[in-house]
């Protein structure tokens, strides 16, 4: 009888695991990652090695942190200049600015 729940609370987790995936698509509809957008703390994933997702940058404009916002508009995106004048833009690639030492 316990083997049988054993199987159960399995196939549940999977099934919902399955779920989870297959919904997170519909939910960044006209969305795309834009790279070096968000403020420390405040990407949606992504941040680098040594991290494991949403909330982890800890610079501001990390280059590879990035944060979901509707397509067509990250290399838009008005950023800060950095403190040498170079000016910032959002990419749609990871970047190698603003890196943490």
């Amino acid at each position: 009888m316990s083997n049988t729940v054993s199987q159960l609370a399995v196939a549940g987790a999977v099934a919902a695991a399955l779920a989870a995936y297959a919904s997170a698509p519909a939910q960044a509809a006209g969305q795309e990652k834009c790279f070096g957008v968000s403020l420390a703390g405040e990407n949606d994933c992504a941040a680098g090695p040594g991290t494991t997702c949403a909330g982890t940058s800890t610079v501001d404009y990390q280059g590879n942190a990035w944060k979901l916002v509707p397509a067509g508009t990250c290399t838009d995106i008005e950023l800060p200049a950095a403190t040498d004048g170079t000016l910032r833009h959002g990419a749609l690639e990871a970047l190698d600015r603003d890196l943490p030492a």
